[in-house]
């Protein structure tokens, strides 16, 4: 089942390691755990209008946490680094 570009990309991530990375020109996006790096690829250009150079991706494990004397598993999340070719930007302070 071919997933939409809204469904491929699920949010942007905001973090210390994220914005030193935007000056590399990269972008750090949540992705669905699914999404392929040619579904990512073809979501962020037709999603920002930006020519996309490279895509890796991350899976990060779920942790086991304690909630209030409960253990349960956080779930794994997929992300996206996405380099933009020079002189493309993308600004994810904005909404789309």
């Amino acid at each position: 089942m071919k997933l939409s570009a809204y469904d491929v990309i699920l949010s942007p991530v905001i973090t210390e390691k994220a914005t030193l990375i935007s000056e590399a020109n990269q972008v750090v996006f949540k992705v669905a755990p699914r999404a392929t790096k040619k579904e990512i690829k073809s979501a962020i250009e037709g999603l920002f209008k930006v020519k996309v150079k490279a895509v890796n991706t991350i899976v990060r494990k779920g942790k086991v946490k304690t909630f209030k004397g409960q253990r349960a598993r956080l779930s794994d999340v997929k992300k996206a680094i996405v380099t933009l070719e020079a002189g493309h930007s993308i600004d994810v302070t904005t909404g789309l």
